[in-house]
């Protein structure tokens, strides 16, 4: 995957304030707040910076934060994971493989087949509805 490169400047001109705080800032949205927290359309999510595909409607669940969850990402390679020690835990911070936007975590407590909970904020989201047939 290509990476894509911009300048600080280059994110603030292409993102809203609230998603420049999210992707390029590691910021989190409040809980039931985003967009896409209870969305139930069939399609797929992307990434709001590059446009990179992360998720499919498919793999969403509702996991009861207020955060669109999903048990997988649409593509092991479209995300990346790095460890994350702020504000004093221990977590897994997820971000764009792409672009480098911070997405969310993921949490080992999550739905089968994988188990894993794919914690992602709204506003590091853009959403494409599948055509219907």
């Amino acid at each position: 995957m290509e990476k894509l490169k911009k300048s600080d400047a280059e994110w603030r001109q292409q993102l809203t304030e609230e998603q420049y705080r999210v992707c390029r800032k590691h910021g989190t949205e409040p809980a039931f707040s985003g967009d896409y927290w209870d969305k139930k359309d069939a399609g797929i999510y992307r990434c709001v910076a590059c446009g990179a595909e992360l998720f499919d409607a498919d793999t969403k669940f509702d996991s009861g934060t207020g955060w669109p969850s999903f048990y997988q990402p649409n593509d092991a390679e479209a995300v990346a994971t790095k460890e994350d020690r702020s504000l004093f835990m221990r977590r897994t911070e997820v971000h764009c493989n792409r672009c480098e936007s911070h997405l969310g975590h993921v949490f080992p407590d999550g739905p089968q087949p994988t188990g894993q909970r794919y914690c992602i904020n709204s506003a590091s989201l853009s959403f494409e509805a599948k055509e219907s047939s």
